[in-house]
């Protein structure tokens, strides 16, 4: 995969958590993982068209979502993931997904993002490409994975 894709991707969630109140952000692997991705707790999906195709996930535990939902909120406590923390947590994958968006642009690649959808639970997604790129993030200490399913058009 195109180093520009996975540095759009890393290079939003280090723009954008800032924004947010979050400063404590590292990237600190980044691996080929297979077709299966395998999550508990929270992710956001976006799907990619233009000059891309295909599907960037954001992987979370519940804690980290609240995290995340309670800096969105203004540091108002969110003790469960309910509508409310599930919302911000989508506004928080479709801004990262625009940010990613902007930086790729910049390099000529133009690309449109889908709305979010948002999963809770225990869950096994499959990627239709066989090389998955997982960004392997800590926010505020806490596991933040970016799952690039894209291709190039």
């Amino acid at each position: 995969m195109n180093r520009e894709i996975i540095s759009a991707f890393s290079s939003a969630v280090v723009n954008i958590m800032p924004m947010l109140g979050i400063s404590n952000i590292k990237l600190v692997n980044e691996r080929k993982c297979g077709k299966q991705i395998e999550s508990t707790g929270v992710i956001g999906i976006i799907g990619i068209i233009g000059e891309l195709s295909g599907n960037v996930f954001f992987a979370m535990d519940e804690a980290c979502g609240k995290k995340i939902a309670s800096y969105m909120m203004g540091g108002m406590e969110v003790e469960e993931f309910g509508e409310l923390a599930q919302s911000a947590i989508s506004e928080l994958s479709n801004m990262l997904a625009a940010n990613a968006s902007m930086i790729l642009s910049e390099t000529g690649k133009m690309i449109d993002i889908s709305t979010p959808t948002l999963i809770n639970g225990a869950f096994t997604v499959s990627s239709i490409f066989s090389e998955v790129i997982c960004l392997e993030m800590l926010v505020e200490d806490m596991a933040f994975n970016i799952y690039l399913s894209v291709k190039e058009n």
